[in-house]
């Protein structure tokens, strides 16, 4: 085995917290943005809404979405999240990574 650079390629890391009602719209504008995969956790803290405890199924409860896109896809991500902010407890974040290209990145 000789030992050789992986294939790397620029992408941008998407992270999305809000409240678990959420998860579905959420879902449903990555797939209309023909995101090709994401990471869904259940997700605790206190922030300007208040503290998330998690400590009823499905009530006071957050959830954290991650997936891996081109800056394009995660432009738009970030729009269509807009709408929720006013009704919703939500931050989302984005940061420049190198992923394997083992993968397909949604361009």
């Amino acid at each position: 085995m000789s030992p050789s650079s992986p294939p790397i390629e620029s992408a941008v890391l998407v992270v999305i917290i809000g409240e678990t009602v959420l998860q579905s719209p959420i879902i449903n504008l990555l797939k209309d943005l023909d995101v090709s995969g994401y990471t869904i956790s259940q997700a605790q803290g206190a922030g300007r809404h208040g503290s998330r405890r998690g400590d009823m199924v499905s009530y006071n409860t957050n959830i954290e979405i991650k997936t891996v896109v081109s800056q394009e896809v995660s432009e738009a991500i970030f729009s269509g999240l807009v709408e929720y902010q006013s009704n919703h407890a939500l931050i989302a974040f984005r940061q420049n990574v190198e992923a394997l290209t083992g993968f397909k990145i949604s361009t």
